[in-house]
């Protein structure tokens, strides 16, 4: 079995395609009739999931994952660990689980990538639900201590109030581009020249 485009991908950093790539080499793999179970880089494959936020295609390859591996391959059960806190919203158990578990060195810097990525991803959601959040809860969300959750925060132009322990969140202005396609503007033209005549 032939795991290089996997190895190519972890090796240029295209963590964003890798899920796509496993899937392809499991279809193949399988339509070939060739048993995969046990070589298969299953960590790195639910890594790719999370990396790409696709939870629900996490769970259903944990759940074709023979126990044996389970059981034989802590590294495998590590990345379902991770997978478990994003599916029960544990913002806090994720970072614990990323930073719980001596990772390969093939995963690695897949788990450093996603970390920064969930971090982002958890920036955002904290711009779009809250106006004020106390420093205790900002650190659980971003999985950092609370003066480097402060300092992260204050670099995207977020205001602290040490005296209450509060964040104030700094909405940034939605910017909207249209586009407009020069078929539609086309259609659109054809169709009121229409409605004229």
């Amino acid at each position: 079995m032939d795991l290089s485009p996997v190895t190519d991908a972890l090796a240029v950093k295209s963590f964003d395609k890798i899920a796509d790539i496993c899937d392809s080499l499991m279809l193949q793999v399988s339509a070939e009739g060739i048993s995969f179970q046990e070589d298969w880089p299953y960590a790195i494959h639910l890594l790719a999931y999370f990396f790409v936020d696709d939870c629900d295609s996490a769970r259903f390859l944990w759940k074709t994952i023979p126990t044996s591996v389970k059981e034989s391959k802590p590294e495998v059960a590590a990345a379902w660990r991770i997978g478990q806190k994003l599916w029960t919203r544990d913002y806090a158990g994720v970072y614990e689980s990323i930073r719980g578990f001596d990772w390969s060195q093939d995963a690695k810097d897949m788990v450093a990538a996603f970390s920064d990525v969930y971090t982002k991803r958890m920036f955002q959601l904290l711009l779009s639900a809250y106006s004020t959040i106390t420093i205790s809860d900002l650190a659980l969300f971003l999985g950092m201590t609370q003066d480097d959750a402060t300092t992260y925060v204050v670099e995207k132009g977020w205001t602290v109030d040490a005296a209450s322990q509060m964040v104030t969140v700094k909405k940034q202005a939605v910017q909207r581009e249209q586009k407009v396609d020069s078929s539609k503007l086309q259609r659109l033209t054809e169709y009121v020249f229409h409605l004229e005549h």
